[in-house]
Formats: structure tokens, sequence, C-alpha cells
């Protein structure tokens, strides 16, 4: 096994490799098809439907991205994994979670944690972030923050 997934990447099925990287990361991977797509290796994940849509590469919503030390998850794939996650789920208060939606990165208490987790706010799950020496990196894309207001404004 390579240290850096995205090597495996055309070497491997999708499939295996993501559910593999889902297993060691969050201990859980939903039963989906999955497909890693495009130079930045984004993955696509669905169910099979008997509707027959142009082009394979309509299938699936944006599940997440390979990256060199694991998978990060977009929202709706931390959505699909977290529920069953039963590792590297980090949950925030409800300050830290409006500043980490808000595009911030947030302190967390774990100091020993490392690398990729699902974020969670009381039953919602707010993406992935890349857990380091007690900080949650953010990877909220810009078009998806919480736009929050100024207090001397108010």
């Amino acid at each position: 096994m390579n240290d850096n997934p995205r090597a495996e990447i055309g070497q491997t099925n999708d499939a295996e490799l993501v559910k593999r990287l889902l297993i060691e990361n969050y201990g859980y991977a939903p039963e989906l098809l999955y497909e890693i797509r495009g130079r930045y290796h984004k993955v696509y994940a669905w169910k099979p439907c008997p509707i027959e849509l142009r082009g394979s590469d309509r299938n699936g919503v944006y599940f997440g991205r390979i990256e060199s030390d694991g998978i990060r998850l977009s929202i709706e794939g931390s959505f699909l994994v977290g529920p069953k996650a039963t590792k590297n789920v980090v949950e925030l208060d409800d300050e830290k979670a409006k500043r980490y939606l808000a595009g911030e990165s947030v302190e967390i208490d774990d100091k020993e944690l490392h690398g990729w987790v699902i974020v969670k706010w009381r039953s919602y799950y707010l993406g992935s972030a890349k857990a380091k020496e007690g900080r949650l990196i953010n990877y909220v894309p810009k078009e998806r923050r919480l736009k929050l207001e100024d207090p001397a404004k108010a």
C-alpha cells in the first residue's frame, strides 16, 4: 500500500480505493457506486438507478476528493458517512459551528488529532476539515459560507 492514495488512482478500482480510504479514516463506507474524475481527483457517488442519463459524467453527487493524505469529504459526503462514522468525527458547540460555517478555522480540545475529520454540529454534518495541532483547518467553499453580521454595525 502506498502512503499517497493519489498514486493508486488508475491502478486500483475507484470504488475499492474510496471504500478503503473511508473505512481507514472514518470506520464506515456507504454502499454506493464511486467514481474518481478529473485532474483534481474528485469523487462522485450514486446508487444504481433505472433512469438513463446522457453521459457517464452526469452520475452522482460530489462526494469528496482524494488528497495526498486521505479523502476529504464534501458537505454532502459528510452527511452520507457521518451518521455511521465510528472515528474522526469532531462535534462543535454553537459558537464554533457558526465561525466554522463562516469560513474560519476553529480550535479544538484534542491536540493529538491529525488528519481529515468530519465536522458535526448537533445532528448536522458540516463537511470535513483537517485537524492539525489543536485546530480545524476550514474547507467550506467560499460560495457556501455563512455571512455573519458585524456586531459593530448592528
